[in-house]
């Protein structure tokens, strides 16, 4: 079980608004805020702790933020 980071009580509400989903149930049960689905495997330290912030797994994180010019030569 992954722990969500701290928020202030607006910015944890206009998160649930944007998820749809309460950010912090989700990031406790290990799914995705974004698809739904589990989110237990990242592929390094760094997107493990976005998701403890954003909710989202590692495939919505790859199509949000886009892989790194690492990733694109493995």
């Amino acid at each position: 079980m992954a722990t969500p980071t701290q928020k202030s009580a607006p910015i944890e509400s206009l998160l649930n608004a944007v998820l749809g989903k309460d950010r912090q149930a989700t990031i406790e049960a290990d799914t995705c805020g974004g698809c739904g689905g589990p989110a237990k495997e990242f592929k390094d330290e760094k997107s493990a702790r976005e998701f403890e912030i954003s909710a989202l797994c590692q495939p919505c994180q790859d199509d949000i933020f886009g892989q790194s010019d690492e990733d694109e030569e493995e």
